[in-house]
């Protein structure tokens, strides 16, 4: 790669345009090769490339990146699992403050859902938490945490997802009382409400949300004003939202106008440790 064609001076936003092209024209492009090419340190180049793989232009791997593959509904979840992490630490903080002792509680395979039962752990204290889950991530996280017993769904694994999807263990849901159901979503819109890349992970949400009194959405705000593949819940349905606060204002006081509790969850303090801020009330 010669170096040397690209003003070191460059805005961020355009080194960060000029570096997804090289990476969609080349396939790939090391952190090295970039750094000399544009004139700036390696350490600059990996925020470069995190700000990219968040707008899904490209995939970091050890030493560069590369192209995403679009022939793909979704990425895959140690892909997802990096992006918007202080979102969804922050997110999966005040979800898990709404769980109490005794109750049973069904999470998805989502990555938000994932902070969920992390909090969740690290809160401790529990004698009698039922969590159900078709997360293969959610239930290693959660397995031997005490007081906390995990129920998988059956069905068929997918890599992709780390998830259980299927009917086989829908029957679970007739057997037993559910509190709350904590979704993420790959989409969120006023028209589609909450969505997924896949209809099978789309069908066992869906199973999800029938089964609980109290349904809690954790989507970050790069999931709102978009629409994918397979609605599970239309915004009826939706009892609280919990996402960050850049989720964009109209859509905001569109919610809150059809009376669903949206609240918007701040960044945590470098001295907060586990406990997120407190949720904003929801605006009248």
């Amino acid at each position: 790669m010669p170096a040397g064609d690209i003003p070191g001076d460059v805005f961020a936003r355009e080194r960060q345009a000029h570096i997804a092209r090289i990476v969609e024209e080349h396939g790939r492009a090391r952190v090295s090769d970039l750094a000399t090419r544009f004139g700036v340190s390696s350490v600059t180049i990996r925020k470069d490339l995190l700000v990219l793989e968040a707008d899904g232009r490209v995939i970091r791997q050890h030493g560069g990146a590369i192209v995403p593959d679009r022939s793909r509904p979704e990425l895959a979840f140690e892909i997802r699992e990096r992006l918007q992490q202080d979102e969804k630490s922050s997110i999966g903080a005040a979800a898990a403050a709404l769980v109490q002792d005794g109750e049973s509680i069904v999470m998805d395979a989502s990555t938000t859902a994932l902070a969920v039962a992390r909090r969740l752990r690290a809160r401790g204290g529990w004698s009698q938490l039922t969590v159900i889950t078709n997360g293969l991530r959610m239930a290693s996280e959660l397995a031997g945490s005490s007081g906390i017993t995990v129920l998988m769904l059956g069905g068929r694994v997918r890599w992709e997802a780390m998830s259980v999807v299927g009917q086989l263990g829908d029957g679970l849901f007739s057997r037993i009382n559910v509190q709350k159901a904590f979704v993420g979503a790959a989409g969120f819109t006023i028209e589609s409400g909450l969505s997924d890349a896949t209809d099978e992970e789309a069908q066992i949400k869906r199973s999800m949300i029938a089964a609980a009194r109290e349904v809690i959405a954790i989507v970050d705000s790069t999931k709102w004003e978009r629409a994918t593949f397979a609605t599970f819940c239309p915004i009826d349905k939706i009892d609280v939202i919990l996402t960050d606060e850049r989720a964009p204002a109209p859509m905001l006081a569109a919610l809150r106008e059809r009376g669903i509790d949206v609240r918007l969850v701040g960044a945590e303090s470098p001295s907060s440790g586990l406990q997120a801020r407190t949720p904003m009330a929801p605006q009248p």
